[in-house]
């Protein structure tokens, strides 16, 4: 595969004595981007990621900068954005919308700033210049123009001299005000990102699997569950119909003055954000004013660590001298200025080929499709199997083995198989079918009405007795320390556990034996097993492996039913009338108990010792009763986990993210920042940690405590 997962043959751009051929593979390269751009700014349907994108952008400018002779006006490296769409009128920019140069690396980052510098020494200006840093939201540059206050146009950058008119579609959108707050200018244009929120992108994947199936149903072609939310957001902004834009929920952040006439200009760019704001603009609110690039490169590195706390997209962080007049003397080059930077965050998509799809037996036989890929650095590290999550998924995505596919890994979460790059599919590829027998047993995999998981219904399928012994032993559940996948696998295979309750007769002599065990190592597995008798009834209750239930599930059943004899001989309504517990997960603990061998199991369990008890009940006032308090950040004298029991010690309850019924949210030390600007949006008070003691004693948002 080539770099980027270009379509280009190597060999067509050398010569016959082997050499490379710089104006056949630079020809080949424009030819590339151009047909991107396309599918990026007409389309909104690009099939490489922007990492792939970048790389072929780099190779190009590297090959014109050894080769000037060969630079052309419009080369790719020396224009902006895409053609304009004949759908939407073209709109002449009064102030060019031009891109950015980018920092791949905090290597090419410095390189920038040291450049900067030397300029601003030239200009006699060294040692006096202020940065402001933005995150760059992964969305579509969109020019607003108001004359008078009112908006009057609205245009997508195009090819920074000419845009498409959005004017109506982008009036749905509820972020920006079609009339300024008072002393508004005669014309101000402002530049900003339109984006599509985290939230409002699962919606619309949600409602497209569902008008699919429906489609499905009545013998009718669906159509594409979108894969991110940049195209989704693009896509959603340029219908033809204003209330469809309307129904997708697009929101906005400026980030720019255009051009502005009736009122002076302010001097900096950080007070022309600030007078956006004052004009009812909205404006990101992690913006920050810098004095040296030494606290530029500590912000761009912070974002690399919290990208995943924000509601919406980020791809990197955008630099930019602060002084107006020191940016008029830097100037530009023909594409992008020379006093702003976009520091790119590491890609979180790649291209690879998909060798094969193969499939896991889970805990509760849950059957998972997942990628075999060849190795690709993605997400931070070299990814070569990927979640394919499930049939339905498989058949939606249409993804075959040979495919030329899209891989996304964000932060921790597992890395997945976005779709195919259809253009690069071979002829007659065979589409994949799920299979209908275990790969670990052989017995049926079995799909109930109802339900999107296929499971391997054979309660001694090997692969789900290792699955959920180390489950039993895993952090959320029992918490073995030494009981890990490699040591249930092992310790299985010499016949010393056949089920979880084997876990609490183990022969430690015969361990003792092996070739990796000491007595240290022995003495230690010991004593972790014996310390999670002591665990609290929820986290055993997870570790059974209950179909449908989860921690916080088997924390409900804990404190809502007080012991594990009454959990096992409750109703299916008893159990559905906890707190947490619905009527499936309710019905699914019943059929669990009502299992003639796990009632045996868990006797097993119980003769061994385990704790069967649930927590007691609080004899502290229920100030907190029926409230949702939301904990951020560290709270001085509690750990996350404390502060969380201190508001359920209250009556109250602790989720992990913010919605329209939380009552207050608890704000400490470096706190996420998703659930404040998620707060912020939604007007739920929040209460400094400070003031966390007195909302428990009192059930009410403290004096100056709410915003």
């Amino acid at each position: 595969m080539t770099a980027a997962g270009s379509t280009a043959d190597p060999d067509r751009d050398r010569s016959a004595d082997g050499e490379m051929d710089p104006v056949g593979r630079i020809d080949d390269l424009r030819e590339q981007i151009r047909g991107h751009d396309r599918r990026y700014y007409q389309l909104d349907a690009p099939t490489i990621p922007d990492a792939d994108y970048d790389a072929l952008v780099r190779e190009l400018r590297s090959l014109e900068v050894q080769h000037p002779d060969l630079i052309t006006p419009d080369s790719p490296t020396q224009t902006v954005g895409g053609p304009v769409l004949t759908q939407f009128s073209p709109v002449t920019h009064a102030v060019r919308m031009m891109s950015l140069d980018n920092a791949m690396d905090r290597d090419e980052l410095r390189a920038w700033g040291e450049r900067t510098d030397r300029r601003l020494a030239s200009l006699g200006l060294d040692g006096t210049v202020r940065y402001v840093c933005e995150l760059k939201i992964d969305g579509l540059a969109m020019s607003l123009r108001y004359e008078d206050g009112d908006l009057v146009q609205a245009a997508t950058r195009g090819d920074g001299r000419t845009g498409e008119d959005v004017t109506a579609n982008v009036s749905t959108i509820s972020d920006i005000p079609t009339r300024l707050g008072a002393h508004a200018p005669t014309v101000l244009e402002v530049r900003g990102e339109v984006y599509l929120p985290l939230e409002a992108f699962r919606r619309l994947q949600e409602q497209t699997v569902a008008d699919n199936a429906a489609a499905d149903a009545a013998g009718r072609k669906g159509r594409p569950v979108p894969v991110n939310p940049r195209n989704a957001g693009a896509g959603s902004l340029r219908q033809k119909d204003p209330t469809v834009t309307a129904s997708r929920g697009l929101s906005f952040w400026a980030y720019q003055l255009g051009q502005v006439v009736g009122a002076d200009t302010p001097p900096t760019h950080s007070a022309a954000l600030d007078w956006l704001r004052t004009l009812g603009l909205p404006v990101n609110p992690e913006t920050r004013i810098l004095d040296s690039l030494d606290e530029v490169y500590d912000f761009c590195d912070h974002w690399v660590e919290h990208r995943h706390d924000l509601p919406y997209e980020i791809d990197g962080v955008v630099v930019k001298v602060d002084d107006l007049s020191v940016q008029s003397a830097l100037g530009s080059t023909s594409k992008a200025p020379r006093w702003a930077i976009a520091y790119k965050l590491p890609p979180e998509e790649r291209t690879t080929t998909l060798l094969d799809i193969q499939v896991s037996i889970g805990r509760t036989g849950k059957a998972t499709p997942f990628a075999v890929l060849e190795p690709v650095f993605v997400g931070g590290s070299t990814v070569g199997l990927a979640t394919l999550h499930n049939q339905d998924q498989v058949r939606l995505k249409d993804v075959r083995p040979g495919d030329t596919v899209i891989v996304r890994k964000a932060g921790d979460v597992i890395p997945e198989v976005v779709g195919p790059v259809l253009e690069l599919r071979p002829d007659g590829l065979a589409e994949w079918a799920f299979p209908t027998e275990c790969p670990s047993c052989g017995g049926p995999l079995v799909r109930s009405e109802g339900e999107a998981q296929t499971r391997c219904v054979n309660p001694d399928c090997p692969q789900k007795v290792l699955a959920r012994i180390a489950h039993f032993g895993s952090r959320g559940a029992m918490d073995i320390e030494g009981l890990g996948e490699q040591q249930v696998q092992l310790f299985l295979e010499l016949g010393l556990l056949h089920d979880v309750a084997d876990v609490y007769s183990l022969d430690y002599e015969r361990i003792r034996e092996l070739p990796r065990y000491g007595d240290t190592s022995v003495r230690n597995l010991r004593a972790a097993v014996e310390a999670s008798k002591s665990r609290p009834l929820a986290n055993l209750l997870f570790g059974l492996n209950i179909t449908h239930l989860g921690q916080a599930g088997g924390e409900a059943l804990a404190e809502g039913l007080g012991s594990l004899p009454a959990i096992m001989d409750a109703s299916v309504d008893d159990l559905a009338a906890v707190d947490g517990v619905g009527p499936v997960v309710a019905a699914s603990i019943h059929d669990f108990f009502g299992d003639p061998a796990n009632r045996r199991l868990v006797q097993r369990l119980i003769d061994a010792g385990v704790n069967i008890q649930g927590p007691e009940r609080s004899v502290l006032p229920q100030t907190l009763s029926g409230r949702s308090v939301v904990v951020t950040g560290s709270v001085p004298g509690h750990s996350r986990e404390s502060a969380e029991a201190a508001v359920k010690a209250r009556g109250g309850k602790s989720p992990g993210s913010v919605s329209k019924k939380t009552f207050a949210v608890v704000v400490g030390d470096d706190p996420g920042a998703s659930k404040v600007t998620k707060a912020e949006s939604l007007g739920v008070p929040m209460v400094s940690a400070a003031l966390f003691e007195e909302l428990l004693e009192t059930g009410e948002i403290p004096t100056g405590g709410g915003s």
